[in-house]
């Protein structure tokens, strides 16, 4: 819950990327939130597993863009738990360096 209260509503929008595992499993990125200490890790969710690290780079290769209806869910499922979301197809290098700026 510690995401959730540093990116909820009361501190602006949370960009997030929907993708696609295979045909099924939504993955939110979040490329401005740095997941440790580590620069190159960004926070993600899941419907099962919920928040954890991921190499974003990776997951852009390993996954397809999700579409809004595919993506519907689990983008209520975190607006409900608190986050403002704006939702993007890509992250920029300001992105990225936003959060390596936080690490």
């Amino acid at each position: 819950m510690e995401a959730v209260a540093k990116h909820n509503s009361s501190h602006g929008e949370t960009k997030v990327i929907f993708r696609k595992w295979g045909d099924e499993t939504i993955l939110a990125l979040f490329p401005e939130v740095p997941a440790s200490v580590s620069r190159d890790t960004c926070e993600s969710y899941e419907h099962v597993g919920q928040h954890g690290g991921a190499d974003y780079r990776h997951c852009i290769r390993k996954t397809k863009p999700a579409t809004p209806k595919e993506y519907a869910p689990l983008k209520a499922e975190l607006e409900k738990i608190g986050y403002c979301l704006a939702v993007i197809k890509r992250a920029t290098q300001r992105d990225h360096n936003n959060r390596r700026n936080q690490c």
